[in-house]
């Protein structure tokens, strides 16, 4: 049977998670930033977000053969790169056009 994590693990993730989802609803709610620095913050937080479910939840540096999920996601990343780069790429050349 494989080790899954604890739940020490888990807690300590969960906590970071909500903390990492509040900070930038409190941000919007407050009016802290002015609109650049705010859009920047909640970029930072979702990355962060990001690496907290990366390694706490989907365990990414466990198991026998750690170099395959790394790879899988980094395949996947490069992807979702390439969509989103696409469309916006796409609806600016759009909106463009007269």
């Amino acid at each position: 049977m494989e080790n899954h994590g604890s739940l020490k693990a888990y807690t300590i993730g969960f906590i970071f998670s909500i903390i990492l989802t509040v900070i930038p609803l409190m941000l919007v709610l407050n009016h802290v930033f002015a609109k650049n620095i705010l859009l920047a913050s909640i970029l930072g937080m979702a990355v962060l977000q990001f690496f907290i479910q990366l390694f706490f939840f989907m365990h990414i540096k466990d198991g026998e053969k750690p170099r395959y999920n790394v790879m899988a996601l980094i395949l996947g990343i490069v992807f979702v790169i390439t969509i989103v780069a696409g469309s916006i790429w796409i609806m600016t050349f759009n909106s463009q056009v007269q």
